[in-house]
């Protein structure tokens, strides 16, 4: 008997769980809308986390390579200078492979140095509080303009919508990715300049060399 008694407790225990579970299935359209929401807006966040992350990366290797640059093609344009100048008038042939070294050395350089230079050009925006997004609020050339209390007031307009502060993000990207390209354009013009002018003098070397060789 007190097994049957038992018994019939976990039925009704196991009916009124499954009169739970019918109630909840039956509200599950609208609970899957109220978490369908944070979960797009937590996607949203970790895209915009991941995207800073990589365009600063990117940001980091082209001034390393521009620094790079710039160190190689200084330490050649001081060797050639040093060693081959003082010789060039009991051998005025090492002319031309010097001269073709050294300008597109500092050719190169300068691409490199153009690359690597700091670029602040951005007004405050005016009026200090848009009405709507217009300006970019998270890049220092635009507050270092404002007074701190404009600054302040501006960012906590920014933040009371969701969509301004995921469009200001989108355009602090938009104008990182632009520096970016115009960083790598360059430096791509740099390595250009350097690999023509070692192709160019070292083969003018060797002409000489060989010109030499051969009187």
């Amino acid at each position: 008997m007190s097994d049957l008694i038992h018994a019939q407790a976990l039925l009704e225990r196991a009916k009124t769980e499954l009169e739970a579970v019918i109630h909840l299935a039956g509200d599950s359209e609208p609970n899957h809308e109220k978490i369908k929401k944070p979960s797009a807006e937590r996607a949203a966040d970790s895209m915009f986390r991941s995207a800073y992350r990589v365009q600063m990366d990117l940001t980091a290797l082209a001034d390393n390579k521009a620094n790079m640059m710039i160190s190689i093609n200084g330490i050649v344009m001081s060797i050639i200078i040093a060693s081959v100048a003082p010789k060039l008038d009991s051998n005025p042939w090492l002319l031309l492979p010097t001269v073709v070294l050294l300008i597109g050395n500092m050719v190169s350089m300068v691409f490199a140095v153009m690359a690597a230079r700091p670029r602040v050009k951005s007004p405050a925006l005016n009026p200090p509080i848009p009405q709507k997004p217009g300006g970019n609020l998270l890049f220092f050339g635009t507050f270092a303009n404002m007074r701190e209390d404009d600054f302040v007031a501006a960012m906590t307009h920014l933040m009371e919508e969701r969509m301004p502060v995921y469009e200001t993000m989108m355009r602090n990207i938009y104008g990182i990715g632009t520096v970016l390209f115009r960083k790598f354009l360059l430096l791509q013009y740099a390595y250009t300049s350097f690999m023509v002018a070692l192709v160019l003098g070292v083969s003018s070397f060797l002409v000489v060399f060989v010109w030499l060789a051969q009187k």
